[in-house]
């Protein structure tokens, strides 16, 4: 059990390959949802680790393995967040931030209102490892809404995300920990109720809010790590 969301399951591909200075074991690592072990939409392909003597333990994992560890955190709606209205009051982001960018809002909330955010990812993230570095492409949405007084809420304009990340990993207390790291983020309007506007004068607030609240409760769930076999 990894948490409430995941769970991973380590099994031998094989015989363990036994030598005089060392012994080779190939396990298949798979994450897979809680309570639900449907089947990884990937294939798992064989590597070799480079030939090296200078440490009593090797560990090597595979795009495999964290494609799966996408796909189960993806299905259990782990990458699915709501910045509640206190977190951006607190930004003093409101309904008067955004008319100041979109003229429409002022017609549509005279009285400025407080906003909450919805984020969702629309696809599973795409894992790439590459000889120095580890990349996770994310691509969601972002819908604003504004809280009105009888906390009934009523959507503003929503935005589609396609964000570059970096995650960089260590191994703490038998757990493989991550801590990501925002490269890139675009957005482009999706859908609108306060007519067309420029996306790109909202992109300075909304990647304000991702570097200062989506990244670190990201990190703050990475950081509970994978356990290690």
């Amino acid at each position: 059990q990894i948490d409430d969301l995941a769970k991973v399951d380590y099994s031998l591909s094989g015989l363990p390959a036994v030598f005089q200075p060392f012994i080779d074991l190939d396990l298949k690592g798979i994450v897979f949802p809680a309570g639900n072990h449907t089947d990884s939409p990937y294939v798992a392909a064989s590597f070799t680790i480079p030939d090296q003597r200078d440490s009593m333990l090797y560990l090597a994992f595979s795009e495999y393995f964290f494609q799966t560890s996408s796909f189960a955190y993806y299905s259990a709606g782990a990458f699915n967040m709501t910045i509640a209205e206190e977190t951006c009051s607190y930004f003093n982001i409101n309904t008067e931030i955004f008319s100041s960018i979109i003229p429409e809002v002022a017609k549509y909330s005279v009285t400025p209102y407080p906003v909450m955010l919805k984020l969702m990812s629309t696809e599973i993230p795409i894992i790439s490892l590459q000889q120095d570095s580890f990349t996770v492409e994310i691509q969601g949405s972002v819908e604003v809404l504004a809280i009105l007084p009888d906390s009934t809420t009523r959507s503003l304009f929503t935005l589609n995300i396609a964000a570059n990340t970096s995650i960089s990993l260590n191994i703490f207390d038998q757990k493989l920990m991550g801590s990501l790291c925002l490269n890139r983020i675009q957005f482009s309007l999706a859908h609108s109720n306060v007519g067309s506007f420029e996306v790109l004068l909202l992109e300075n607030i909304l990647s304000y809010i991702f570097q200062t609240e989506v990244i670190p409760s990201a990190n703050a769930k990475l950081s509970k790590g994978f356990p290690l076999p």
